[in-house]
């Protein structure tokens, strides 16, 4: 489980997050909503390492985690799926995925049946180069990047965005697949608001990056949280 507690964050001298207090608990998917601008790329930076939070603490399966950089945090078991796919243009779909090996023991250097089972489509461009895919392909690409490491808490940041609809349907079974496996806590920051609410088992309004409104989908409904999160 990931636990932030009063966590804070600064640009410069522009304060980004107030004091956020969250919770992701493994086989369930907690979904930051709100609208543009209000901190919730940011708070998935700050929890990724991107950019070193300014103050509060961040626990995950009860190990306190410093302002540790991307890559520390990576190796403690974060997975990361930046807004943009941040995939690598210029390597193959196989050399993509294979840079998820750097967290990993030398024994687990490979790339499991299971990866191309859920993206059936990177098995067939193993040796395309990334920057020649789709966008949706490129989202697969990275979240099967994610998967690789093998993390507890998989952040994923505006995983349908600019993709097209067989596709998000395909992420959102991914994600499903993935908290139902019970292993692993999965925050999503989502604007697409019936595929969030869909996925969702908890739920964080930001606005002005500080919580505004929190709860379970069976505290929130429908009506109340997309009322909240069009404020």
């Amino acid at each position: 489980m990931l636990k932030t507690e009063a966590l804070t964050l600064h640009y410069g001298g522009s304060q980004i997050l107030h004091g956020i207090d969250l919770e992701a608990k493994a086989g369930q998917v907690t979904c930051v909503m709100g609208t543009n601008g209000v901190g919730k790329t940011s708070l998935l930076k700050a929890l990724a390492g991107v950019h070193p939070r300014s103050g509060g603490a961040v626990t995950l399966d009860g190990e306190a985690l410093g302002k540790l950089p991307p890559q520390a945090m990576a190796r403690r078991g974060l997975g990361y799926v930046p807004q943009g796919r941040m995939i690598f243009p210029l390597l193959t779909v196989r050399e993509n995925m294979e840079t998820a090996f750097a967290c990993l023991p030398r024994s687990e250097h490979f790339i499991p049946d299971e990866i191309y089972e859920l993206f059936p489509i990177l098995k067939e461009f193993l040796h395309r180069r990334g920057g020649d895919l789709s966008g949706g392909q490129q989202q697969q690409l990275a979240i099967a990047r994610a998967m690789l490491m093998k993390p507890k808490l998989l952040l994923l940041d505006e995983p349908t965005e600019g993709i097209q609809p067989n596709i998000i349907q395909q992420i959102g079974r991914v994600i499903e697949y993935l908290r139902d496996r019970g292993d692993m806590a999965i925050i999503l920051v989502e604007q697409y608001f019936d595929f969030a609410y869909a996925l969702a088992d908890n739920f964080y309004v930001l606005k002005r990056g500080a919580v505004a409104m929190s709860g379970s989908k069976s505290e929130l409904s429908h009506e109340t949280l997309r009322g909240a999160v069009s404020v």
